[in-house]
């Protein structure tokens, strides 16, 4: 992948396009193109952390495995998505399993390098404060529906972040389609397939979605967001 299509990739995130143009240069500079096979490890729970990544192609699962062997899904990293900063700025040891959903290429910049640049260009701190508060809203938001959504509402809600993203890359237009499947919708949910199917079926027969194999289209955004508060 040469810099010419990195770059591109890069501006879909409005974080990163806020950054000073030199020290974009700088991150591509000093980041590793890193190619992952499905299924392959990108960091386990409890490793320390050795990178800043970015998704290029493909995508990225962030998971735990509870207790009794199951894993529960948090969230997917698409191209564009920035990831694994927290244990760069805390140095503790990553929160969570990150895995290669589908093939994909990474962008990954050492904690060496990260931790020299921050040295170097002490004004980046007010930037990344604000991809981190970007996680903690994110986190806030999933803590809210836990306590008070209807499993409708929940899944409306993940829908919603999921097309859109951590990091906002672009704002929800009806057409707006999202590659996932209903099994992991279900993970995320802590539900079943049956039961996220039946609640997909609701959505497209009120209009909401359109629902395909491995697929869901936003057929009305409005009421999607509407439905996020039930």
């Amino acid at each position: 992948m040469h810099l010419d299509t990195i770059r591109p990739i890069l501006s879909q995130s409005p974080w990163f396009k806020s950054l000073p143009q030199d020290i974009i240069e700088q991150l591509v500079t000093a980041a590793k193109l890193k190619r992952l096979e499905t299924g392959q490890l990108v960091y386990q729970k409890h490793d320390l952390g050795d990178g800043l990544y970015c998704v290029m192609s493909g995508k990225v699962r962030l998971s735990n495995v509870t207790l009794e062997g199951k894993e529960q899904i948090l969230t997917w990293m698409q191209p564009g998505n920035w990831f694994g900063e927290i244990s760069l700025f805390d140095g503790l040891p990553r929160a969570h399993d990150a895995h290669a959903e589908t093939p994909c290429e990474l962008l990954k910049i050492s904690s060496h390098d990260f931790k020299a640049l921050l040295v170097e260009h002490p004004t980046l701190y007010p930037h990344f404060m604000r991809l981190l508060c970007q996680r903690i809203r994110t986190t806030f938001s999933f803590i809210d529906e836990t306590g008070s959504l209807s499993l409708k509402g929940k899944l409306c809600g993940r829908i919603l972040l999921l097309a859109e993203g951590l990091e906002h890359q672009a704002p929800i237009e009806n057409g707006t389609t999202l590659r996932i499947s209903q099994e992991s919708l279900a993970l995320m949910l802590h539900s079943s397939r049956q039961t996220v199917n039946k609640l997909l079926q609701e959505l497209q027969a009120q209009e909401v979605i359109q629902i395909h194999y491995g697929q869901v289209t936003i057929i009305d955004y409005m009421k999607l967001k509407t439905l996020c508060q039930i």
